[in-house]
């Protein structure tokens, strides 16, 4: 069975990752790219030698999509989907509002599609491993520590209006989704410091969010574009768990090699693999499989409530409940 996957609106940054790993996959095939910006649209589809269609055409051909969107324009995109009855991966977070999220979820549900959110994290070898160590060692969980510090995006990511927030809003949900997925615990109250130190733009780019789990267990997370355009990598993603009878920690931007020659100086080198290919990969089964991808659109609708209280308690400079 080949999968035929299209991809909706060519705005995000991960677009031509996610084309090129359609392009050229057994049993897959990328059969064009949509986009309301027609220019960038044709220059993506180019790209990756893949069609440019208008979006009722791809649509019509595909039997899943990928929406890549700034995500003030997730629901209507997914909308559009699951009106046509094509399974559905987003890219995160869901949707800048819990209210907007909610209705995602219920646009797939009553559609009857397959749809989830790209949380490629899930995929990290060392996460995978790190969640199995937990339950084997952890025992009754003490303390969450994560950082997700990034180079500042660019573009739509700085603009309130189409993404939704800054660094919280882009930053929050790779570690809550883990965090979540480790312990099956949610997040009940956030208190948030935010502020704009690093760049010159008119959102966030640097906090710390101060977290309570369901058992009352405190979990901080530092999710800044604080790193650098000159930088060794993108930026980081680590978690560490303690526990009363162990501990587990991981960072899954720390594997590389520093390479050096005359014509391109040094380089660092990731050796990890490609969590972003597991992600694909699995969207992909899904589809063929009917069934829903590893992260649903249900639980990223969760991780938008944090995100939200985590904007009203930096406003109030409070603690904020999470209402779910």
């Amino acid at each position: 069975m080949t999968v035929a996957v299209g991809i909706l609106s060519a705005a995000h940054v991960h677009t031509d990752a996610y084309a090129g790993l359609l392009t050229g996959r057994e049993g897959v095939e990328l059969v064009g790219i949509a986009d309301g910006d027609s220019e960038r649209g044709r220059a993506a589809a180019d790209k990756h030698d893949a069609d440019y269609r208008e979006t009722d055409d791809l649509l019509a051909v595909a039997d899943g999509v990928v929406v890549c969107s700034p995500n003030a324009a997730h629901e209507e995109w997914v909308e559009r989907a699951a009106e046509a009855g094509v399974d559905v991966l987003c890219e995160k977070p869901l949707a800048p509002t819990h209210e907007g999220a909610g209705r995602i979820v219920d646009a797939c549900e009553d559609a009857g599609i397959n749809a989830g959110v790209c949380m490629p994290m899930r995929f990290s070898p060392l996460a995978l491993e790190a969640r199995d160590r937990y339950e084997e060692s952890i025992d009754e969980l003490r303390f969450v520590s994560g950082t997700n510090r990034g180079q500042m995006p660019g573009g739509w990511f700085t603009d309130a209006d189409l993404a939704g927030g800054g660094a919280v809003m882009d930053h929050t949900v790779h570690l809550l989704d883990l965090v979540r997925w480790y312990t099956g615990m949610e997040v009940t109250e956030v208190y948030a410091e935010t502020g704009t130190q690093m760049h010159d733009i008119p959102v966030e780019d640097v906090n710390v969010l101060s977290m309570r789990l369901e058992d009352g267990t405190p979990f901080t997370l530092d999710g800044s574009w604080s790193r650098p355009d000159e930088w060794t990598t993108w930026g980081d993603v680590t978690l560490d768990l303690l526990g009363t009878e162990g501990s587990v920690g991981f960072d899954t931007t720390g594997a590389q090699l520093q390479h050096t020659n005359e014509e391109d100086g040094v380089q660092w080198v990731p050796y990890r693999s490609d969590m972003n290919e597991g992600l694909i990969d699995d969207f992909v089964a899904a589809v063929a499989e009917d069934r829903n991808p590893r992260t649903t659109v249900r639980e990223a609708a969760t991780e938008v409530a944090v995100i939200e209280a985590a904007y009203a308690s930096s406003e109030r400079g409070e603690p904020v409940a999470v209402e779910y």
